[in-house]
């Protein structure tokens, strides 16, 4: 198994096999720059740039790291990415004396993860938002218009999708202020103005698109993945009665565009290879276009509730991206077969991940069936929904043999509305 020379734990979500790119700033001060996180530090690559160590890439003089973004590194494709990421994996093994025996370099290029500070890694320029998980879809549909009506006509045929804003899109760490808009409670003839009472987590993640496609020209779905150049978490957080009531006919707006949140690092294509799995069976089949090997990732992810009592954070919920019933190739193809063009940056979220049983629901709506059932927590509290101060934390990995490919976390606490 590849090694590092870096002392990386088995149970570290950045293993030499991960290698996720993220952009940084040190704490003390400094501009952002790109780098990968390696167990417990972040490897500057605008150092390695300036030392010469990618110019026998298709980059050669190009310079791409010393940027705030990873945009300008997206453009240049699958075949520059990949060359990219040996070189890097390559510097950092124990069998490589390159950056092993060059304590100086090391000085400077890599520094611990605990004095820099994470900022946003993409320049987001679309953000669309799916609606892709059979678990979920039917738990809503159960709520709202019975069993037998779970599901759309259209939902098994299609992956359901709304686009989305990208201008509040903000990286683990910020907080999430209490969202304000219309609703209206059941006993009441005419709507009323406040703070939502219904907040809500919803447990996705979400790819981040690498090289686009122009306008007219389709992606197809065997050519998906030169487009995908990585992973991210994510919240998109719901005001459950702020949505009931301005969804019809529309659907989202205030109860979403207040606020989602990702994690920092993006974790690459290549590096979850290897977790590929056969995602659940489609009938009836896709149409022709939509149709792929099924393929999908296991990737493990948890939900983690801290509230201001309680002195540790709960688990509340344990899911996995595999259950998803579109995967991320069908929705790029369907979001792009009408001539619909993708540019770097543009981010696609997969919609709430449920699983089958209870303690895989990826929303308080579901964990707490509309609040009939509130989530027992060990301190003697109970939650429906968010209160101000709750902490709501979601980690995912994927386990290899001995080591993980992880994506860290992404974190918000709710602030009382303004």
């Amino acid at each position: 198994m590849l090694k590092s020379f870096l002392d990386v734990k088995p149970d570290s979500h950045f293993s030499i096999q991960n290698l996720p790119y993220g952009v940084f700033r040190l704490k003390v001060g400094s501009r952002p720059v790109i780098g990968v996180a390696i167990g417990d530090y972040v490897l500057d690559l605008s150092i390695l740039e300036d030392k010469g160590f990618f110019q026998r890439t298709f980059l050669g003089s190009k310079k791409v790291f010393g940027k705030s973004s990873l945009n300008a590194f997206m453009e240049c494709g699958k075949e520059t990415w990949k060359q990219v990421r040996t070189i890097i994996q390559i510097a950092l093994s124990d069998g490589n004396p390159l950056l092993r025996d060059d304590k100086d370099l090391q000085k400077i290029a890599l520094i611990p993860a605990k004095d820099t500070v994470m900022c946003m890694p993409v320049e987001i320029g679309d953000y669309t938002d799916f609606y892709s998980s059979k678990e979920h879809a039917t738990n809503v549909g159960t709520m709202f218009r019975g069993k037998d009506n779970a599901l759309m006509p259209n939902w098994l045929h299609i992956p359901i999708a709304y686009h989305g804003r990208a201008s509040s899109i903000v990286v683990s760490g910020t907080n999430i202020v209490r969202p304000k808009g219309q609703t209206k409670p059941a006993d009441a003839d005419s709507p009323i103005f406040g703070p939502t009472k219904l907040l809500d987590f919803e447990l996705e993640m979400g790819f981040f698109i690498g090289t686009g496609n122009s306008l007219g020209e389709p992606i197809a779905i065997e050519k998906t993945y030169d487009h995908i150049f990585g992973m991210v978490l994510v919240n998109d957080w719901s005001a459950r009665d702020i949505q009931t009531w301005e969804y019809q006919p529309l659907g989202p707006f205030l109860a979403k565009n207040f606020a989602t949140s990702i994690s920092p690092w993006v974790v690459t294509m290549d590096a979850l290879e290897p977790f590929k799995v056969n995602g659940p069976v489609q009938d009836p089949e896709p149409l022709p276009y939509l149709r792929t090997q099924n393929e999908t990732f296991d990737i493990t992810l948890d939900v983690m509730l801290k509230t201001e009592s309680e002195k540790k954070a709960v688990k509340i919920s344990g899911s996995n991206f595999k259950y998803l019933y579109w995967n991320i190739q069908q929705q790029l193809a369907h979001h792009t077969v009408n001539g619909c063009n993708t540019k770097a940056g543009d981010m696609m979220a997969s919609g709430t991940i449920s699983g089958p049983d209870k303690d895989s629901y990826g929303s308080m709506l579901e964990l707490t069936w509309r609040g009939e059932n509130p989530v027992k927590l060990p301190g003697g509290e109970e939650r429906k929904f968010l209160n101000d101060g709750d902490t709501l934390t979601i980690s995912g990995y994927c386990q290899g043999d001995g080591y993980k490919v992880g994506f860290g976390e992404v974190s918000g606490k709710i602030l009382t509305a303004k």
